[in-house]
């Protein structure tokens, strides 16, 4: 994992997320029962989040799996970004399910981002992301504010993405 651009690999999994950098940790129920937990399980695995938020995606391994590579391309307008990840965690249990990719030399941030799903003693399916990121590259630390509209804006899409596994863009 030496090709990573960070150092805190793993650190989505902790309470407290490194210093230094700009945090993310939003939730949303996404359904309830079996499943839809399954559902959300299998698509997550898959890349049908970021797929659903408007990216194009490659994955090298499905299911993600630790070790797999995701390259996502976005366009912004004119722009067009290439953005290379390598899964440091992925699990599936009977109640949650997840990965956590970093980034790679290539990708505009610096960082990890964790993506679960859990079904809850009470039924409900919540799909959460934790995330910790810092500009990666010129543009991205000339255009901090910008940068961070867009990660705010994807992470919404991101988790709107497995509601009833249809896509609800805003």
């Amino acid at each position: 994992m030496s090709e990573l651009t960070y150092a805190e690999v793993g650190a989505t999994a902790e309470k407290r997320l490194p210093s230094g950098y700009h945090h993310v940790r939003e939730s949303l129920v996404i359904g309830h029962g079996r499943g839809t937990f399954e559902r959300a399980a299998t698509e997550l695995l898959e890349g049908q989040a970021q797929r659903r938020a408007g990216t194009d995606v490659q994955l090298s391994d499905v299911p993600l799996r630790k070790g797999s590579r995701v390259v996502m391309r976005l366009r912004i307008g004119p722009l067009r970004f290439r953005i290379p990840c390598l899964v440091v965690w992925a699990e599936r249990t009977s109640t949650s399910c997840g990965f956590a990719y970093g980034t790679l030399p290539g990708h505009p941030e610096r960082g990890e981002e964790r993506f679960e799903v859990r079904l809850t003693e009470t039924g409900a399916v919540v799909f959460s992301i934790v995330a910790f990121s810092a500009p990666g590259r010129w543009f991205t630390r000339i255009g901090g504010p910008i940068a961070r509209r867009v990660q705010t804006r994807m992470t919404r899409r991101y988790l709107e993405a497995l509601r009833r596994g249809e896509p609800r863009l805003a």
